[in-house]
């Protein structure tokens, strides 16, 4: 088998405002020869579920203007079901096969950044690798960017921008909705059988835990590159062999 030059597919997750979007961010902004010679990420393409989860609130919201119901949401902004949370997965899923679809004969160094929060309030991590395809799983590596309640609660409220509520590094959750929906997750518990891999669909799929609750991804600095640096790196080193077996 040959040898892979970057990470094929890396999901990114965390509680909201743990810093995903920054790191992808940073990724972006950095020089491609740096950038997979670095952190070995090769042309990125990223996904991510709430531009879907967005465009469901303004739909509902143009329904309700009409005289229409809802199809997604509630008045208060929750979803309607849970199967919405799986949805969003599995269209995460399906836009990663177009993707892959459409490079076949591409020979070039892509990555796949694929970014979502779950809490445990609608399922957690658990439910939602039950909905992450095979193809998925085959080719990811994960990166959990781990920090706290407070934490996720502090940077949601200082991130939000009120006239850019659809922006991705600008968008924020009500305070009482963040606490229902994320105060609690179950990445420990769905990490803790082994200390270097999941087991999503069958598939051994490689971990590393990103520690940022001092928040380093807020200036995408050095201290940032750094860290990302050396976690990545150790990811790289498990998810290579695994490729390899």
């Amino acid at each position: 088998m040959t040898t892979p030059l970057c990470f094929d597919t890396l999901m990114i997750l965390a509680r909201p405002g743990a810093g995903k979007s920054e790191i992808i961010d940073f990724l972006k902004r950095t020089p491609p020869d740096q950038r997979l010679e670095t952190f070995h990420i090769g042309q990125v393409t990223e996904f991510d579920d709430f531009p879907l989860l967005w465009t469901w609130f303004e739909e509902d919201a143009i329904l309700e203007r009409l005289g229409y119901p809802r199809l997604h949401t509630d008045s208060d902004g929750y979803f309607i079901g849970v199967h919405l949370w799986d949805l969003l997965t599995e269209s995460l899923c399906l836009n990663h096969a177009k993707w892959l679809r459409d490079r076949r004969h591409d020979t070039l160094c892509h990555t796949a950044l694929i970014e979502f929060s779950r809490g445990s309030e609608h399922g957690g991590y658990r439910r939602a690798f039950q909905h992450i395809t095979p193809a998925v799983a085959s080719r990811a590596a994960i990166l959990y960017v781990n920090v706290s309640w407070q934490e996720s609660l502090r940077k949601n409220r200082k991130r939000f921008n009120p006239n850019r509520p659809d922006s991705i590094l600008e968008h924020g959750i009500e305070d009482q909705k963040l606490e229902r929906l994320y105060r609690e997750v179950d990445w420990e518990q769905v990490s803790a059988q082994y200390p270097d891999y999941i087991t999503i669909q069958g598939i051994k799929v490689p971990y590393v835990v990103f520690e940022n609750e001092d928040d380093v991804t807020t200036s995408r600095g050095d201290v940032l590159a750094a860290r990302l640096n050396t976690t990545l790196a150790n990811l790289w080193e498990t998810w290579r062999k695994s490729r390899s077996e």
